[in-house]
């Protein structure tokens, strides 16, 4: 995570087993090169198929209309057992791995291609298979292949019983051509720092444009979009099943507009809407955790002990106080590193992702740090959220996060007049959590000097699918806001929305009534009622 007060759509609130996993917290990817490696399409064509064999037979994979793709779309994937990483204590015997050849520029397939890292988990009762269900975590630089590897059991029930589990990394991300532009120390200074230079974002883009120029300019969620269209066509299935939490609700858009004959059952969890330019997503977001910290504030001042005091109408300004007044006193901790102000605010913010449930353990954390002076646990939460293992190292792909959210396209940055405007609208809706680092809060990740972009613009997803989307949204989620649910309901024009009642990131792990819906729709086709709400568990 590069932000200072951190807003990936991330979902936290997945499991605390795979929790690490999701927010990058580093383990080997199960497929993949590891490194961009363009070859000729002719490659792709190539593939040996493996011995291992598979669940069910495969379907011959449908290809594609455009000569130049079928290459792609015609391979078969040679899966095989995934290497074990040391990292992950799960049981990941049956799961198997393969890497996709996608073209790298689809504008012009015979240029070259990527690997994309892919896992499997073969369905519970293969003779009840229906098909492929592909997953995707969030982000961006969420990995799918973790998700599926440090959690296999996590879908048991229906849908393991009926699918294939499919996680795949989208690209720059773990084990497809994963971003990393920093070296680990020079990281550590560009995370932490509460006085940020006019320089800082450009530092970053210039290690990545060194290291990366060859693949930036295509990590667009678009061109994952076309990747997964070929994966689904690698899979053998005439239409794709999916479900996609917070950023994978843009990447399940995207592909239901670029593909609106390929969609089957779309579920979209956590949603955001493609309409909203990234300042004013930004400032959204921002107040989405506003709201959340003071919710978890007032809960705090309920439970004894609480270092917030007993005052819920000041609780979340003694919050802010204290995480803000780390600038000028930051904590050191037991092995010599400094808790400082933007780290802190990193651990705060990213427990609001977990709801309820999270606030707990951040209560305790605020304890140490507030009342004892002690700032290691907070610490230890930032490295976590930021893929730092207790050696100093990163693992994941920290930047992809940046790379992707630039390619998608972001609108020019406001100045003047405009900025001054944006920088009024932040202050009255998220006073408290943008204070930190408000230009941070708008450019968030800051592309206005980032070297490449996609023409993507902000715009209404519509799509033509004939097939209906179930969107899930969560009335208390701070870092996809519920209005963004109804707002991409309305802009598909086929989407019905599923509701969760309560706080925290994602409703398909909050709520057994949100997964039974879900688990339902996907297996048999049936679209939950329209304005049915579940409550949180």
């Amino acid at each position: 995570m590069i932000a200072r007060t951190p807003r990936r759509a991330v979902p936290a609130a997945v499991t605390a087993v795979t929790a690490a996993a999701l927010l990058l917290a580093g383990c080997t990817s199960g497929g993949g090169t590891g490194k961009a490696a363009p070859t000729t399409a002719a490659d792709a064509a190539t593939t040996t198929p493996s011995a291992a064999p598979a669940p069910t037979p495969t379907a011959k994979p449908t290809g594609a209309a455009d000569p130049a793709l079928q290459p792609f779309y015609g391979q078969q994937l040679a899966w095989a057992t995934c290497p074990k990483d040391p990292q992950n204590k799960q049981d990941t015997a049956a799961l198997q791995c393969a890497t996709l050849k996608v073209p790298l520029d689809y504008t012009a397939p015979a240029t070259g291609s990527l690997d994309v890292a892919v896992v499997r988990n073969p369905a519970a009762k293969p003779d009840q298979r229906i098909g492929s269900l592909l997953l995707n975590p969030g982000g961006p630089g969420g990995s799918g292949v973790k998700m599926v590897e440090f959690d296999p059991k996590g879908f048991d029930g229906p849908l393991h019983d009926r699918y294939d589990l499919v996680g795949f990394d989208p690209r720059g991300v773990d084990g497809t051509s994963p971003l990393n532009c920093l070296d680990d120390q020079a990281r550590d200074t560009w995370l932490d720092t509460d006085a940020p230079g006019a320089d800082h974002g450009k530092q970053l883009a210039d290690a990545c444009q060194a290291r990366y120029a060859q693949v930036l300019p295509f990590v667009s969620t678009r061109n994952t979009a076309r990747d997964m269209d070929v994966l689904r066509g690698a899979l053998g299935d005439q239409k794709l099943s999916y479900l996609g939490m917070s950023y994978g609700t843009y990447l399940g858009s995207l592909y239901a507009e670029e593909f609106p004959d390929r969609v089957g059952r779309l579920v979209l969890d956590g949603a955001v809407s493609a309409s909203t330019p990234l300042v004013q997503h930004n400032i959204e977001q921002q107040a989405g955790f506003e709201r959340a910290l003071k919710a978890f504030a007032a809960d705090c001042v309920t439970k004894d002990p609480c270092p917030l005091g007993t005052d819920a109408g000041l609780a979340p300004q003694k919050l802010a106080d204290f995480l803000d007044g780390l600038k000028d006193k930051p904590l050191k901790t037991a092995k010599g590193r400094t808790l400082t102000s933007s780290a802190a605010w990193t651990s705060v913010i990213s427990r609001l992702y977990g709801g309820e449930k999270a606030w707990a353990g951040l209560r305790n954390s605020l304890g140490w740090a507030m009342v004892r002076g002690k700032g290691d646990d907070l610490l230890a939460i930032a490295d976590s959220y930021n893929g730092r293992d207790t050696d100093g190292r990163y693992q994941g792909s920290p930047d992809a996060y940046t790379a992707i959210h630039c390619a998608d396209g972001a609108t020019d940055a406001p100045a003047g007049d405009q900025l001054q405007a944006a920088l009024t609208d932040l202050a009255a809706k998220a006073p408290l959590v943008s204070r930190h680092d408000p230009l941070s809060a708008l450019f968030d990740p800051d592309c206005r000097i980032w070297p490449f972009r996609s023409t993507e613009k902000p715009h209404a997803v519509k799509s033509a699918a004939t097939a209906p989307i179930v969107v899930v949204g969560s009335t208390g989620d701070p870092a996809t806001p519920y209005a963004w649910a109804e707002k991409l309901t309305g802009e598909l024009g086929n989407a019905v929305l599923l509701t969760r009642d309560g706080e925290g990131h994602t409703a398909y792990r909050a709520s057994k009534c949100i997964r039974a819906s879900v688990d339902t729709f996907l297996v048999d086709g049936t679209v939950p009622t329209a304005g049915t709400h579940c409550p949180t568990d």
